[in-house]
């Protein structure tokens, strides 16, 4: 901030707290230099959420104690700072063969969100919505998210969810789809064998290929009942 805007937040905060404002010309002349010194790399507000007047507001009202230059430059250290851990460092346009020029654009790029002159590159944040506008087309021709060829390499490592597919395809009931009634499992979850020992004791269970038959007529009662309703 330069003079002019310091001198302005100086008349502000005494607005809001009379025990700051110093009366005397030499203390005021004092306190004007002082809060520059401190606050000369500090801007008086960005376009992208940083606004000195919000931070001396939340100080008013959390603390009881007058405000100080320092807790002006704290607070906008923490801003900064939370910017750059939000920032992810787009690719740079600059050749990659060019080490110098790739850094400087890096560097470029941190340096004006860390100065506020632009918002923080979130761009491999997760985000609600459907797919990407150019998947769009791509997912229309495959079908799916898994292409075919893709599905059917997966099958012999998820036996369950390749014998479940394949039991839509031809037209059957999901059994998944229902809770099985004999092993408990839940709602897309496969069915699991039960292990005995000698004892008659439990000793574990072991997820099945297939699920257990009461499982698939369950499923099939289910489609039933949803049909006559």
């Amino acid at each position: 901030m330069e003079r002019r805007e310091v001198a302005a937040v100086l008349a502000y905060i005494g607005r809001l707290d009379p025990r700051t404002i110093r009366t005397a010309t030499g203390e005021a002349r004092d306190q004007l230099a002082q809060w520059h010194e401190l606050l000369h790399d500090v801007p008086f507000a960005t376009n992208y959420g940083w606004d000195v007047r919000e931070a001396i507001r939340t100080h008013v009202l959390d603390s009881p104690y007058p405000i100080l230059p320092v807790d002006v430059a704290r607070a906008w250290r923490t801003y900064r700072r939370a910017c750059l851990d939000r920032h992810t460092d787009p690719t740079p346009a600059a050749d990659p063969d060019d080490p110098t020029a790739w850094r400087a654009e890096l560097l470029g790029g941190r340096q004006a969100v860390a100065t506020g002159m632009v918002a923080p590159s979130t761009h491999r944040q997760l985000t609600k919505g459907g797919p990407h506008p150019d998947m769009e087309a791509g997912l229309r021709a495959v079908g799916s998210c898994v292409p075919p060829t893709i599905r059917a390499a997966l099958a012999p490592y998820r036996p369950a969810r390749a014998a479940r597919e394949a039991a839509v395809a031809a037209g059957l009931p999901d059994a998944l789809g229902v809770r099985c009634p004999w092993c408990h499992a839940r709602e897309g979850e496969p069915c699991r064998s039960r292990l005995v020992g000698p004892d008659g004791r439990a000793r574990g269970n072991a997820p099945r290929a297939t699920p257990h038959p009461t499982r698939i007529d369950l499923a099939a009662a289910e489609i039933t009942r949803q049909g006559a309703a």
